[in-house]
């Protein structure tokens, strides 16, 4: 599947990473079968991990590194707080009833004024969201039930099509108590075999403009699709480099180090090699030393690489803490 002109000489084993993702799809769907079939839960976190309560000691742990795996609402209220204790039994709920689409973290403001004070808190209650590292604000004081179903809808929405972000396995059988059977998510329909063989046959004959559309009609009518969504990240790579002179654009990025094109340019070579942690320390460090749309263009090459290479890859998670660090 390599283009004409083009040595894959170390590259990153895009096929194994391709594999692995569609055994993952294949067991999402089976799990979501076997839930409407009544055949029992997928092992994992226990209801109650869904919504806990975060201090300063563990916020990094409990708050940004698990905002690489799933968006984290934040709910900062205090014992005082009349409106508090309306909105957080209906968030606690609310995190019950999304079934590990998202996680509530409740922070206590008397006891964490560090934190109120880093978030902008200016009043209570105020909730906000982490995704992949990024706070969000999302509303101040009570709301109506529905209002914040349809901001949750968006929080999670974003968190899957801009960071892939697909949520954590929840186990009821994990504790005791009355078992409700969780709301499942429908499997996309399909099938899209004929498009996805045309987008494999345009890599092999080096018609990588032709892979590209032919992974964006698949995700045009069905944007999770997760096969179409690694094929268009690795289109879109070898699309990038090729007719690139790496002598050249390694001597930029090294001569211009501030330089986020430069920087951004020797990272897809980076990773088109197999130098993987290379790329990925490139952009973090760009991220670092950046500002406004600099920084911006960085984290978000940055993800179309982690794109390329599959969250089961431990550099990917790594990597994403890193980014989590760096963002907040």
């Amino acid at each position: 599947m390599q283009p004409r002109n083009m040595s894959m000489s170390g590259v990153v084993d895009l096929a194994a990473v391709k594999a692995a993702q569609e055994a993952k799809a294949k067991a999402e769907q089976a799990r979501a079968e076997a839930a409407r079939q009544g055949g029992g839960a997928v092992p994992g976190v226990s209801p109650s991990s869904l919504v806990i309560d975060v201090d300063e000691a563990g916020f990094e742990r409990d708050v940004l590194q698990r905002s690489t795996e799933v968006p984290v609402v934040i709910d900062f209220w205090a014992e005082w707080c009349e409106p508090c204790k309306q909105l957080s039994p209906l968030l606690e709920g609310l995190a019950r009833e999304y079934n590990g689409r998202f996680v509530l973290a409740k922070i206590d403001v008397d006891a964490n004024q560090m934190l109120m004070q880093q978030f902008g808190v200016q009043g209570i209650p105020a909730v906000f969201a982490v995704v992949a590292g990024q706070a969000l604000p999302l509303f101040q004081g009570a709301a109506p039930v529905e209002q914040i179903r349809q901001t949750l809808d968006q929080l999670i929405q974003v968190g899957e099509e801009r960071f892939g972000l697909t949520g954590i396995v929840v186990d009821p059988g994990a504790e005791g108590g009355d078992q409700q059977e969780a709301p499942v998510a429908e499997v996309p329909a399909g099938p899209y075999d004929a498009l996805l063989e045309a987008a494999v046959q345009a890599l092999d004959a080096g018609d990588l403009g032709g892979a590209v559309q032919a992974y964006r009609n698949v995700l045009n009518d069905d944007p999770g699709n997760t096969e179409a969504k690694l094929g268009l990240a690795q289109a879109e790579l070898l699309q990038r480099v090729q007719g690139l002179d790496p002598q050249q654009v390694r001597k930029d990025a090294a001569d211009r180090p501030a330089d986020v094109a430069a920087q951004i340019a020797a990272a897809d070579l980076d990773l088109v090699g197999g130098h993987v942690e290379d790329a990925f320390g490139r952009l973090i460090d760009a991220v670092r030393r950046t500002a406004g749309e600099d920084r911006d263009a960085a984290r978000v090459r940055l993800l179309e690489l982690l794109d390329v290479v599959g969250s089961d890859d431990p550099r990917v998670t790594t990597a994403r803490t890193q980014l989590a660090r760096v963002l907040f």
